[in-house]
């Protein structure tokens, strides 16, 4: 370094002359000159010091004008980077005009796109360009990450296999604002001359003026003078503000005044709207143009102007305005005939569904009618033809007619428990099922009823989940569903019945009124006549049926419907005439192992083994007296309540007791699930046989009863109704 500083450094040439083509071609020249040709290892120790103090001098130069050049420039080298290969480049280079120029300090072995990353794309699009093909280019670009224009020269610096790139450039965003400044210019020029020449066309101006504002001297032209009836002379030599603004109307004086007195002060054009009066002592509006000249101290020197009649584009303007008041006032009258017309068909509508709804209550009421009357005609007859018989002494005829009220009591008792199902009433048994197990079971019992003319074929689907049902309603329901597609198919068919896991979505789950989850599908699909839209709407209301009159009462599918939503499910029907129809009923998935039941034999009605006591409390004396006389038959020693209070009394006396019977509805503000409840916090270990005929789900907590507790349903037969108490008292 020592023997730079005494020989210093000779440049060939003034480096400020130097365009900056020849600047970037000097460059690149002196940089080649920095890879010597020849190994240092080859030389003489003469010929090394030489060389060195040759490269000493080209790198003095090199850096002398590399800060010479007042422009910003890199050299810049393409690296591989996590976007794939050459997709970065770094700056190994720079000079001072680089920070002079984009603000960056520091930029050496800075990457692309640490100081560019929303913009990489586009720098690297152009110097990779340069790169490959080695073609310079010149182009103007916006620098988004300092926010400046920069004007570039780039080239490639060789060998190419350097991968560099050297980038002159030079910050324009001062000329970019002032062309931008230029064109605004400009454009508000153009549009200041179209308006003088349409109101020129259109014979709209008045006259012109121009204002000295240091002298207070208003000038006007002749035009000017003649439209205010001003004296033209006067007009010509001058007059003062305040004799001007005599013509104006008072009520936009004030308005004018701060208008010019802003113009004044902040100089550039000006435009403002006010009525003066004319020659013919009317008011007008007119509209005054100008431009306040300043002087280079800001005050105000010069006001020329012109001023143009806008009395009928006004006149318009309110035309305009009058219109468009009407126009929302229609609109609102509009909105509020709208809003009366939109209550008056809902009231409409309203009134339709009611009269829908009283049509549905009819049609229902109606069918109980029938089906009762039918089944109480049974009832009674045979009730009355036993009592002949008894005063006749022919009692060995009574057997039969005891037989056939017997069975109509079970049909209006099957009667009662479709109606509770389609109101989701029913008093439910659930268990953890696999359908594929019960679809199985019920197979030949599905066969034999639907007849030989149709085909029934079952899909089950593998590992398919448990869900939580009671059993005997399901088979119900299943078997309603398939004694409608037979006979939705008289000249035979197709029957298939198919389980499914299904994953619910919020999208699927709403369009099936479920919640999202998981779900255990069974359908039941046939090959027959199909159901109408229209039928499809109505085929889950009660006693609703296409089948003649006698061959169907209406309560199958209705049953099915309240019963699945009853379980925590839903139901529903994809039929296109002609096409046959597939009704599929979704059950929630239960997480836990199905339940094995053991086969039931039917044995005789168990008698009492030794001293049971039971209590049994109920409302109405004809059933309360029945069970107790089922009971006592039996050898149980029974004691009787009417209401909650009245069994808490026998219950708190000390007696022994070993089972109480129930039912789930009592008058006297306690029911009989709050009796149990209140019983078992004494007496624990006490079973409780619930019997009823309507039990709500919410009382009995959806079928999950405690341990000890059961449920029976009214109207039951003698035998049932032992057995469960036997059943109950021997656990």
């Amino acid at each position: 370094m020592a023997r730079q500083a005494r020989k210093g450094v000779a440049l060939s040439s003034d480096l400020t002359s130097f365009s900056r083509d020849q600047l970037e071609e000097e460059v690149r020249r002196l940089r080649a000159q920095q890879r010597p040709a020849t190994s240092p290892a080859r030389l003489s120790t003469l010929d090394t010091l030489n060389a060195e103090d040759a490269l000493l001098q080209v790198e003095a130069r090199y850096r002398v004008l590399f800060e010479a050049i007042d422009d910003g420039f890199c050299i810049i080298e393409f690296i591989d980077g996590p976007h794939g290969p050459l997709s970065d480049y770094v700056h190994i280079e720079a000079n001072s005009g680089y920070e002079r120029h984009t603000g960056i300090a520091n930029i050496i072995g800075k990457t692309l796109r640490q100081i560019e990353p929303d913009g990489a794309e586009d720098w690297l699009k152009l110097y990779g360009g340069v790169l490959s093909s080695g073609r310079p280019i010149r182009f103007e670009q916006h620098f988004i990450a300092v926010g400046r224009y920069i004007e570039v020269s780039a080239a490639r610096m060789e060998p190419a296999s350097l991968c560099q790139v050297s980038v002159l450039f030079r910050d324009i965003t001062a000329r970019r604002e002032a062309e931008a400044a230029l064109r605004v210019s400009e454009s508000n020029a153009r549009e200041n001359v179209q308006r003088v020449q349409l109101a020129l066309a259109a014979g709209a101006i008045i006259g012109t003026w121009i204002w000295d504002v240091p002298a207070n001297r208003f000038a006007v032209d002749e035009a000017f003078a003649k439209a205010f009836g001003l004296d033209p002379e006067l007009g010509r030599i001058g007059l003062s503000i305040e004799q001007v603004t005599q013509t104006v109307h008072p009520d936009d004086r004030g308005g004018l005044l701060a208008a010019m007195n802003a113009a004044l002060r902040r100089g550039g054009p000006y435009a403002h709207q006010y009525r003066t009066r004319r020659a013919d002592g009317k008011y007008y509006w007119l509209e005054a143009n100008g431009r306040v000249e300043l002087a280079p101290d800001g005050t105000a020197l010069s006001f020329p102007g012109v001023l143009l009649d806008i009395e009928a584009r006004r006149t318009a303007e309110d035309e305009r305005d009058r219109a468009t008041a009407a126009l929302r006032a229609l609109n609102e009258t509009l909105e509020q005939r709208v809003a009366e017309r939109t209550a008056e068909l809902m009231r409409a509508e309203e009134q339709l569904r009611h009269s829908q709804k009283m049509e549905a209550v009819g049609q229902m009421t109606g069918g109980l009618a029938h089906d009762f009357n039918n089944l109480l005609a049974g009832i009674s007859g045979s009730m009355e033809l036993m009592q002949t018989r008894l005063a006749q002494g022919r009692i060995s005829e009574l057997e039969r007619f005891v037989t056939g009220a017997q069975g109509a009591v079970k049909r209006a008792a099957g009667l009662t428990q479709r109606l509770l199902a389609f109101s989701r009433r029913q008093t439910l048994d659930p268990k953890p099922t696999i359908l594929n197990r019960l679809v199985s079971d019920m197979q030949d019992l599905i066969t034999r009823s639907v007849g030989p003319t149709i085909e029934v074929e079952t899909a089950l689907a593998g590992g398919l989940w448990t869900t939580f049902v009671d059993i005997g309603q399901l088979e119900n329901a299943l078997l309603n569903l398939c004694i409608n597609a037979r006979d939705a198919m008289p000249h035979g068919g197709k029957l298939t019945i198919e389980t499914g896991n299904r994953w619910m979505d919020e999208r699927a789950a709403q369009q099936r009124g479920l919640t999202p989850g998981q779900y255990v599908s069974l359908c039941v699909s046939d090959t027959g006549t199909g159901m109408s839209p229209e039928i499809v709407e109505r085929a889950f209301d009660p006693f609703f049926t296409t089948k003649p009159t006698g061959q169907g009462t209406g309560l199958g599918l209705s049953m099915v419907h309240g019963f699945a939503g009853q379980s925590g499910g839903s139901v529903r029907i994809y039929s296109e005439l002609g096409k046959g129809t597939m009704i599929c009923i979704y059950l929630p998935r239960h997480l836990g192992e199905a339940e094995v039941d053991d086969d039931i034999v039917e044995v005789a009605a168990p008698r009492a083994s030794g001293s049971e006591t039971i209590l049994v409390v109920d409302d109405e004396p004809l059933v309360r007296m029945v069970a107790v006389e089922i009971l006592e038959e039996l050898g149980y020693h029974i004691l009787e309540a009417d209401d909650g209070p009245s069994a808490m009394r026998i219950l708190n006396s000390g007696q022994p007791i070993d089972l109480l019977v129930t039912d789930v509805g009592l008058p006297g503000g306690m029911n009989g699930r709050q009796l149990a409840d209140a019983v078992r916090i004494r007496r624990p270990d006490l079973r409780v046989l619930f019997v009823t005929g309507y039990a709500e789900n919410a009382v009995l907590n959806h079928g999950h009863l405690d341990h000890g507790m059961h449920v029976m349903t009214k109207p039951f037969l003698a035998d049932a109704f032992a057995r469960r108490v036997r059943e109950l008292l021997t656990k």
